[in-house]
């Protein structure tokens, strides 16, 4: 199966692979019915969670019933159980929007936008760097494994730091590197297979190190690396399928 897995996220776009999954998630909720692994976003138990990685696997990643990885179960627990983030009077920004979040923030909030330049539920087609909203709009923003991606990732900070009201909160999940200091830059490396020796995944831009966080609170956030896996026993964690050391940047805008 992790093979499967690896062929299919390395040969066919992210675009059509969430088309596809989104049709087979119903089936997929069905075959892998079990007690062995809960998922918390649609509180159902799994027999399995499969591998998932575009070059190294991890082991009991991907639920299969939501689409949801490690770091996504773990964000819905922290923001279920230590936020206001569920209040139904949030206006929500939602960029390069996860399909395991989206059913749920669509039915549930009021004022949820989604955005992305390609992801077939965003609602607008729009570049990070350049967002089609006022000064101050949102209560929370999610953009998660985005700037990685993002050719400029400074100015798509400052335009989240723009639309986000004073006192809102951003969270800027991205594949960080905790053992060196500085981020390793590489932008303007056109080749997909010499990113993905150096970024681990051939459409990221760079490998970020522990200076991201200066990055962001240079852009006028106040940030706290919340390790939220902390929380849990070893056996909730297996249980969930979280990574004991997902460090969830929240960011509030000051």
């Amino acid at each position: 199966m992790k093979f499967l897995i690896k062929f299919l996220l390395n040969t066919f776009s992210r675009k059509l692979l969430i088309s596809l999954s989104i049709k087979l998630r119903p089936l997929f909720n069905i075959l892998f019915s079990g007690d062995k692994y809960i998922d918390p976003i649609n509180q159902k138990s799994y027999s399995k969670f499969f591998p998932y990685g575009y070059n190294k696997t991890r082991i009991n990643a991907l639920s299969l019933g939501t689409l949801s990885l490690e770091r996504h179960r773990l964000l819905w627990l922290y923001l279920k159980n230590e936020t206001s983030f569920f209040n139904r009077n949030n206006k929500i920004l939602h960029v390069a929007p996860e399909q395991c979040f989206y059913d749920y923030f669509k039915k549930h909030f009021e004022n949820y936008f989604t955005a992305d330049l390609n992801s077939p539920l965003a609602e607008y087609k729009v570049d990070v760097c350049d967002l089609p909203f006022q000064s101050d709009s949102f209560d929370f923003v999610l953009c998660n494994h985005v700037l990685e991606h993002v050719y400029d990732d400074e100015l798509a900070i400052k335009e989240l730091h723009r639309v986000l009201k004073k006192k809102g909160v951003a969270i800027l999940q991205v594949p960080i590197n905790l053992e060196i200091s500085e981020t390793i830059e590489g932008r303007d490396i056109k080749d997909g297979k010499k990113r993905n020796e150096l970024f681990g995944q051939y459409d990221h831009l760079r490998t970020y190190g522990k200076d991201f966080f200066k990055k962001i609170e240079s852009k006028g956030f106040k940030v706290k690396k919340i390790r939220y896996a902390d929380n849990y026993t070893q056996n909730e964690i297996e249980k969930y399928g979280l990574v004991k050391d997902e460090v969830i940047p929240v960011c509030r805008k000051i």
